[in-house]
């Protein structure tokens, strides 16, 4: 993909002079990501991160739940089984 057609995605307009700069930054990144593929990475295991950190997680519980009825039993008006507000946005 070219600087102008990114340019024209964002939306934003680039000189010249400020195309030429890009497309100069965007080659060194290239070849720094063809860099990183030249690296053997056989037997390495796959790492999210160097910490040594485990995710904590709870069991999950099923709670006793209110019916909708008695959730609705309070509202000032309700539609089709909903709370119904006012619109907030034409």
């Amino acid at each position: 993909m070219h600087i102008e057609e990114c340019a024209q995605m964002a939306k934003v307009s680039l000189t010249e002079a400020e195309q030429t700069e890009m497309a100069k930054q965007a080659n060194i990144l290239v070849e720094s990501f063809n860099a990183l593929e030249s690296i053997d990475t056989e037997g390495i295991d796959v790492k999210f991160t160097v910490l040594d950190i485990k995710n904590v997680l709870r069991d999950d519980v099923v709670n006793k739940t209110i019916s909708r009825e008695i959730l609705l039993s309070n509202a000032p008006e309700q539609y089709g089984g909903y709370f119904q507000v006012p619109k907030t946005i034409d």
